[in-house]
């Protein structure tokens, strides 16, 4: 363990941008949406209809879990919430141990501080304490920001509990992922899939009449099942904490089983040459970037089925009053809620494929500062031609994510209301004319590659704030000039508003501009 102590403190201040974010966000949603609720549910006929409303369409308990109790704040919370925040915090896990493990691995660093006076534990366990002290501060946060809120005080722990241990369970997931992964991607694809895999566990479960028991097999299941604001059950958090514990005592287990740098899964070996289809940086890039991408559009396009299955009785869970109509209006369109909740969620999708498109930027980062990247240069490939590579991956796959999105969404609202075709249509109409906001994130991304490489992860945090301005500053009424900050605010909402051009030829020319800029800046400096 000699050097845990140093190991930490680097991780933190390495970290101390990308996990505030994650912290910040995770913690203050449920308090902030807390409010909401009375103005969307003013009556005890309105509660009643949004519990029949849930418990009509079979989708809302897969995309959301059960609903216990819908009569208060704290209980809607919790339904509407409490899945979603478990399964994020156990993405947050994933990347955090695998970053401060495996991926030190790969890029060599852990066998230089492998050679110096370094426990063989040490690099796990400080990002076991990264991580799982993570999760731990999200848990408190939000108990403290909801009993601010005047939520109960039982129901806040509960949820805050809850929160918690499903960040510790995927924690310990990662941690024996990252001993059986050559490299820090598969063991990111690892973690992630069992997140996926518990959610799907815990929507069958939920969903299915006669499987309930399938959502006891899911750690986002246990999560939902603690019942925050509804009678909680506080010896089911003893799941979770179990398997956090034996999960972990397995992945050190498993550590001085294998070599630094080498997963006891052995990789398979390639072909001895490789096709002619694979000589050029563009193949390069495209073996870098199609995990992701692969992973993203998945993700999206389940989304966009989910949430298109749900649009048409979308109106029966909002409630009939005058405020709730105006922030729908807000959101994203006055022609009917319906709409409104398309043309939020081609915007929310249009906000995802954003981070993709971060994440395609920063890999060139992360080729160019794990020292693979010069002995590339050294060829006769330019660095404009390497960097276009990568681009298109950036820029195209974004809108590529943004329109499968988009077309699930359609296709499935389109078979709930009888007439595909022109819920097709409306869709990706809509989503089309978001692809340049994203853009422009992504352009931004490209702009601080180029200039302030050492600032680059600075794009997690553009993208971040786009995105809180977008989803939350209508929710509490910010003043449009902080609404204006946000390129997803400029985009007509469509179905639901009037085509206007002017705002996507202006938001284009700014994407332009920074990736211009960007490009200049990155033919100009060093290397490194």
């Amino acid at each position: 363990m000699n050097g845990t102590g140093t190991l930490l403190r680097l991780a933190l201040r390495r970290d101390r941008l990308v996990l505030a974010i994650w912290i910040v966000l995770l913690s203050i949603v449920p308090a902030a949406t807390a409010g909401s609720y009375d103005q969307f549910y003013p009556t005890a006929a309105s509660r009643a209809g949004l519990a029949a409303g849930a418990v009509a369409n079979p989708s809302f308990a897969l995309l959301y879990g059960p609903a216990f109790d819908l009569t208060t704040a704290g209980g809607f919370i919790a339904w509407r919430m409490g899945g979603l925040l478990a399964l994020l915090t156990g993405l947050m896990a994933v990347f955090t141990l695998t970053r401060h493990t495996r991926a030190e691995e790969d890029s060599g660093r852990a066998e230089l501080l492998a050679s110096a006076v370094v426990g063989r534990y040490a690099l796990l366990t400080s990002a076991v304490l990264v991580t799982g002290g993570a999760s731990v501060l999200i848990g408190l946060l939000q108990a403290g920001t909801m009993i601010a809120a005047k939520l109960p005080v039982a129901g806040s722990f509960a949820l805050g509990a809850s929160t918690a241990l499903s960040g510790l369970v995927f924690t310990a997931v990662a941690a024996v992922a990252v001993q059986l992964a050559e490299y820090s991607r598969t063991a990111n694809g690892i973690g992630t899939a069992a997140v996926g895999i518990a959610f799907l566990l815990r929507g069958a479960g939920d969903s299915a009449t006669n499987a309930h028991w399938l959502s006891w097999l899911s750690p986002l299941g246990w999560a939902q099942q603690v019942r925050p604001f509804a009678g909680e059950r506080w010896w089911v958090l003893a799941l979770p904490l179990a398997a956090a514990l034996v999960l972990g005592a397995v992945g050190y287990a498993l550590l001085p089983r294998r070599d630094v740098g080498v997963g006891l899964v052995p990789p398979r070996l390639g072909r001895p040459e490789a096709a002619d289809s694979l000589r050029s940086p563009f193949a390069l890039a495209w073996r870098l970037q199609r995990g992701p991408l692969f992973g993203w559009l998945v993700g999206l396009a389940v989304g966009g089925a989910l949430f298109g299955s749900i649009a048409s009785g979308i109106s029966g869970l909002v409630g009939g009053t005058e405020q709730t109509r105006q922030i729908f209006a807000r959101l994203g369109g006055t022609n009917g809620l319906v709409d409104a909740f398309l043309a939020t969620m081609v915007s929310l999708f249009a906000m995802l494929a954003s981070l993709y498109g971060v994440q395609a930027i920063l890999r060139m980062r992360a080729e160019e500062t794990s020292m693979r990247l010069e002995p590339l240069l050294a060829t006769r490939v330019g660095r404009l031609r390497w960097a276009a590579s990568h681009l298109v991956f950036a820029f195209l796959g974004t809108a590529l994510l943004v329109l499968v999105g988009g077309l699930l969404l359609g296709v499935a609202n389109g078979l709930r209301s009888g007439d595909v075709a022109r819920s097709v249509g409306d869709l990706i109409t809509g989503v089309l004319v978001q692809v340049p906001a994203a853009w422009v994130v992504v352009a931004v991304s490209a702009l601080l590659f180029g200039l302030l490489p050492r600032a680059a992860g600075a794009a997690w945090g553009v993208a971040a704030l786009a995105l809180l301005i977008s989803l939350f500053g209508p929710v509490v009424n910010a003043p449009q000039a902080v609404l204006d900050v946000s390129p997803f605010q400029h985009p007509p909402k469509l179905p639901g508003q009037v085509f206007t051009g002017l705002p996507l030829i202006l938001l284009l020319a700014v994407a332009v501009l920074a990736l211009g800029a960007g490009m200049a800046g990155w033919r100009r400096r060093d290397v490194g």
